[in-house]
């Protein structure tokens, strides 16, 4: 999630006149006689859920912005910040917006004397599909009946969430991003990797109710997390919901460390 920065101590545009354009579906500009003093931008995300973000270092400027965008825009609309920007949260909760839910960012080791995965094998019925081996056909099928069982439960808005353009009903998008986990002939689990240059992240671990509490996703992560470290990778990003406390204890076994928070505020 990338929150747009901004300060209080700005000191705002005095007299001068700020006029504030739409400059088309998803973007508004607040501008002087010519000049750019901010805008503001929508998203749509995969779940159907609306994020706006502000890129202004005006008090006044911020608020102008805000309230033409509010105007416009269905409810409810998220945004996001982060947990050591407590002007930019003041900001957003000027114009109407709360706390709905904290996440974590983690960076989790790879290499597997670090983790203690080294020796964590799958159970003896399930197999680990590594990482770029999926079929595309099985893989979309988990991962709609996780989805499904997300929704049924949590809700999306309990997850992480990428700002990615896709197709109305597809979710996977390059199927070599994920490592399966295969029983009673089907896909029970999946771990998404997001490739970066000399950190990867882990996108979304996920395992079907039915199969839970049985080392899968350990063990799928034991299979990523060594390939990664084999690759040259040495920590790899992770983001998760405070209140999935699951998750948590899973991340912090391996010896995953908090670097920061994120704050999702919104506007109902």
């Amino acid at each position: 999630m990338n929150p747009s920065p901004f300060s209080a101590s700005s000191t705002g545009t005095g007299s001068r006149p700020v006029t504030i354009t739409r400059a088309g579906e998803s973007q508004w500009l607040a501008h002087d006689d010519g000049f750019e003093l901010g805008r503001g931008d929508v998203s749509r995300r995969p779940d159907g859920r609306l994020f706006v973000s502000i890129d202004s270092w005006q008090v006044e400027v911020f608020d102008r912005l805000a309230a033409a965008m509010l105007a416009e825009l269905p409810r409810p609309l998220h945004a996001v910040v982060h947990e050591a920007d407590p002007d930019t949260k003041a900001a957003w909760e000027r114009a109407g917006f709360t706390v709905a839910r904290r996440e974590a960012e983690y960076a989790l080791p790879t290499d597997p004397r670090v983790t203690g995965l080294d020796a964590v094998l799958p159970p003896s019925d399930v197999r680990v599909v590594p990482l770029g081996r999926a079929q595309e056909g099985p893989l979309r099928t988990l991962d709609q009946a996780v989805r499904a069982e997300v929704e049924a439960g949590l809700g999306w808005a309990a997850m992480p969430a990428e700002v990615l353009p896709r197709p109305e009903g597809v979710t996977v998008v390059d199927p070599s991003r994920y490592a399966v986990a295969e029983a009673d002939g089907r896909y029970v689990g999946l771990v998404r990797v997001v490739p970066r240059r000399r950190q990867a992240r882990i996108g979304l671990v996920a395992v079907l109710a039915a199969y839970q509490r049985r080392g899968i996703a350990r063990a799928l992560l034991a299979d990523v997390l060594g390939a990664l470290h084999r690759s040259g990778v040495e920590v790899a990003g992770a983001e998760v919901d405070e209140s999935n406390s699951p998750a948590l204890r899973l991340f912090q076994s391996l010896g995953a460390q908090r670097r920061s928070g994120l704050l999702e505020l919104v506007r109902s």
